[in-house]
């Protein structure tokens, strides 16, 4: 009884370390769940959000390609990584009008402040 009540105390241990990092996802969710979220925060159309959400899911294979290429050497993959983050960008603006660039560019500007503070993405609630 008392190996049960232990191990059931390790598993909610793990789950709960689990969840606090963000489920061990990938950075930032899905391609799905990114475009999802710039739909809510810059009001996309389902067109706009269907041709994001492409956008999306061609970085997450290069994002996974590149991690498999650079063996997890971290500084390896952010140096590639920042172009192809850049190229993504650029090609989502295309899609946004005057003012969802404006909105989505201050986004990115409050996201990188975060990173530079170590906060990274807030949590769902605060959005």
């Amino acid at each position: 009884m008392k190996k049960i009540f232990l191990m059931c105390f390790f598993l909610l241990g793990i789950s709960a370390v689990s969840f606090a990092q963000g489920g061990g996802g990938r950075m930032g969710g899905n391609p799905e769940e990114q475009a999802k979220r710039l739909q809510a925060q810059l009001k996309l159309d389902d067109a706009q959000t269907a041709k994001i959400k492409a956008i999306y899911d061609v970085q997450a294979k290069k994002r996974d390609s590149l991690m498999t290429a650079t063996n997890g050497d971290r500084q390896a993959m952010m140096q590639a990584w920042r172009p192809m983050m850049e190229a993504s960008n650029a090609k989502i603006k295309e899609v946004l009008t005057a003012d969802q660039k404006a909105a989505f560019e201050k986004w990115q500007a409050e996201r990188a402040s975060r990173m530079r503070q170590g906060g990274g993405n807030p949590p769902p609630a605060q959005k």
